[in-house]
């Protein structure tokens, strides 16, 4: 499926290129200097700009005469311009106008704003707002903001005004953006047609979408802009359900996956390979995964679970499944550490098992890899651990029946279709014959995300630890609780437990005042933790070097173990006990919870050290919620709110919603609705095909035709 060729449509035909289309570019007043400052914005098309909304709206007072000014308020005046010159070196030169009405004179003066001269023309009315200083025994206005007034009657000179704020940049101010924008809106004014039917619009009670776009640069008051919002935020949130709808019916339609049944007699082997019995939540979850799988419909299945919760040993039972019926399983990770921790677990579980088991990692001697890929393309290989390496195109399978991804938003979206559609080493078409899909996540995923993110997976949740898991006590230390903290450490350490201790960046840096694993590796074992053995681990590192730091970590030969967040995700050393996190105002909330969730995994008690020694009040009540639950769900839509849902994935990747207007924490109503109304939609009108679904299916169009694998992936 394309996302530019809807399911079951003809390509659209040649037609008039839309307004819409135009290359910010060709704008007046734009050029490609400014065009490349509004690209790194996200901003490269007419239509891109007429959707840069304002953050904010300034009022404007009503103009008043220059004699009443009063000296630091601010001001709106309409005179005319009586003179304007250069002054100063004529590298920077100043532009200085004085400008008179029926009661007086005053000047203005712009720095750095060289262009003010073509401007403003001899004679011509102007209207200012500005703060009002003093030059000379003259009023003055430093940097006003300055509209020419052409007597074209669209605006009563006597009215106050809003004036739009818009996000810009270092090289592109906001009033730069202004200007562009109105440039935009008057190229684009006819091509604005109505994205919604009128059945909608009436049902929901929205605006149009025309007047809510004129609405949002110029609301007639501020009253006016939460109803123009909530129409855009609406469609935004429309549109990406109508894109997972079609996108699941199109799987359903057209995919189809190998039958992989269980039996009691499977179940009973594979559940003697584990030395524990699972939880009831791990057997509701295999039992909602196990049917998915005994479907020709191809599973998209999203398991989550807390940390320690016992994702790994659920996947392990699919994939045993999926062996058990003559099928191979991939199972893709994030890093090289945890695909080896993974293959090593398996390993264990599956030791004296028939079962044909190798790890791919990036790198290798080339024969033995060769003979690697020639094993997994025979389907000699039954269960196949790797990381990015299992997308490269000579990786081909025999008989791929599940694919199982461990934290699937480290990926781009794009990777993850890649090896959904790995073609069999036999050919076939892809597109019709697909494996099973099962992704975990160890980051919770609040439902308003899961519904955009995740919105084509089938969701199931283990939402029970294991016994014996302890609790992990976290606290929150300030420089002065530092020393007190430290003891605490050293007391485990001579208890025999183990100690992470992660910094945020690897090496120090002239950008950013914080401490990093490389050069604080010294200090700690000299200074902190006096006697310890201390190893170092680090993204930069190596895959050799992290793998032989690990397993000396893992078989206790090292004490502490100093590293970045590479050991965010999987790493399991059950006598690790305490975690030191330093400048963990730098991280946020999700993250911190997985990085804790590293200790405290076999019997002992944990203990999490936040060290925040900036950020003040608001960063210490942020942490304080980490102190306060291990509820992943509940910090995770704390960090939603806070931080957004590219930060809280810890990712902002092509393919990911990225929504202008629409908030997954204020919008949670109109999302549902969207959700409702989009599956009615497909239900009723399957190809969009209907007349007054034809702006819905240009819309689409447009915004997902450079998003394609994020239709695709389902």
């Amino acid at each position: 499926m394309n996302a530019a060729h809807l399911p079951g449509s003809a390509p659209p035909a040649a037609q008039r290129p839309s307004p819409l289309d135009k290359p910010a570019q060709y704008l007046r007043g734009v050029g490609p200097h400014r065009a490349k400052s509004l690209a790194a914005m996200g901003l490269t098309t007419v239509g891109d700009l007429i959707e840069h909304f304002p953050f904010r709206h300034e009022v404007e007072p009503p103009p008043q005469a220059i004699d009443t000014l009063v000296l630091d308020e601010p001001a709106t005046v309409i005179a005319e311009v009586q003179s304007v010159r250069l002054q100063g070196p004529m590298r920077r030169p100043a532009v200085r106008a004085t400008l008179r009405d029926a009661t007086g004179r005053m000047s203005a003066v712009w720095f750095n704003a060289p262009h003010m001269a073509d401007r403003l023309r001899t004679g011509g009315l102007v209207r200012l707002f500005g703060r009002v200083t003093e030059h000379n025994q003259f009023a003055e206005m430093v940097n006003p903001r300055v509209q020419r007034l052409d007597g074209d009657g669209r605006e009563p000179p006597t009215a106050a005004r809003l004036v739009p704020v818009y996000p810009a940049t270092g090289k592109l101010p906001s009033r730069q953006v202004a200007v562009i924008v109105e440039a935009a809106l008057r190229e684009a004014d006819g091509a604005i047609v109505e994205t919604l039917p009128p059945a909608l619009l009436a049902r929901r009670k929205l605006l149009g979408r025309r007047e809510a776009l004129l609405c949002m640069h110029h609301p007639p008051s501020l009253e006016a802009v939460p109803e123009a919002r909530r129409r855009l935020a609406y469609e935004e949130l429309l549109l990406m359900q109508l894109a997972i709808a079609l996108a699941r019916r199109w799987t359903a339609t057209n995919a189809r996956a190998p039958i992989l049944a269980n039996s009691p007699c499977i179940d009973e082997r594979i559940r003697r390979r584990f030395p524990f019995r699972l939880t009831a939540a791990q057997n509701r979850v295999i039992a909602e995964i196990t049917a998915d799988m005994a479907r020709e419909r191809p599973m998209t299945r999203l398991l989550q679970g807390d940390v320690g919760s016992g994702k790994t040993v659920v996947a392990l039972y699919a994939a045993l499944v999926a062996v058990a019926n003559r099928r191979q399983c991939a199972i893709l990770a994030p890093t090289e550490v945890l695909a080896a921790q993974h293959f090593n677990g398996i390993n264990r579980y599956l030791e004296g098992s028939r079962v044909r088991r190798c790890l791919l990692g990036g790198r290798g001697p080339r024969t033995g890899r060769a003979r690697l890929l020639e094993a997994i393309a025979e389907g000699a290989m039954d269960l196949v651990v790797g990381t990015q390496a299992l997308l490269e195109e000579k990786v081909r399978f025999g008989a791929l029946g599940l694919v199982i991804v461990d934290e699937q938003h480290k990926f781009g979206v794009s990777q993850r279709a890649t090896l959904r559609s790995k073609p069999r080493a036999s050919g076939g078409s892809p597109a019709a014959f697909v494996p099973h899909y099962l992704v975990m996540t160890a980051t919770p995923i609040p439902r308003t995300l899961s519904m955009t993110i995740f919105g084509d997976l089938d969701v199931s949740v283990i939402d029970e630890l294991p016994p014996g898991r302890s609790r992990v006590v976290t606290a929150l230390v300030r420089p002065p609780e530092e020393a007190r903290a430290w003891l605490e450490v050293r007391r485990r350490i001579a208890r025999g437990e183990q100690a992470y201790i992660v910094y945020p960046l690897v090496e120090e840096s002239d950008a950013v005042d914080l401490k990093a694993a490389v050069q604080e590796v010294e200090r700690v074992g000299r200074t902190l933790l006096p006697g310890a053995r201390v190893g170092l681990l680090h993204g930069r590192m190596k895959n050799e070097e992290k793998q032989e730091v690990m397993s000396r970590f893992v078989a206790g030969q090292l004490d502490v173990l100093v590293a970045t967040t590479v050991i965010e995700v999987g790493v399991d050393v059950p006598n690790a006990t305490v975690m030191a996190i330093q400048h963990a105002e730098r991280y946020g909330l999700s993250a911190l919870h997985q990085l804790r969730g590293r200790v405290g995994r076999g019997s002992r008690p944990g203990l999490c050290l936040l060290f925040a020694g900036g950020g003040g009040e608001a960063a210490a009540r942020r942490l304080d919620v980490l102190c306060r639950t291990c509820d992943g769900f509940r910090i995770a839509e704390e960090d939603l709110r806070i931080r957004g849902p590219g930060e809280l994935l810890g990712t902002r990747q092509h393919g990911w919603p990225e929504f202008r207007v629409a908030n997954l924490v204020e919008d949670v109503e109109l999302l549902t609705a969207a959700r409702d109304d989009a599956a009615r939609l497909v239900a009723a009108d399957p190809r969009l095909a209907a007349p007054e679904h034809a702006g819905l299916r240009a819309e689409l169009r447009r915004r997902f035709r450079e998003k394609v694998a994020f239709i695709d992936v389902a």
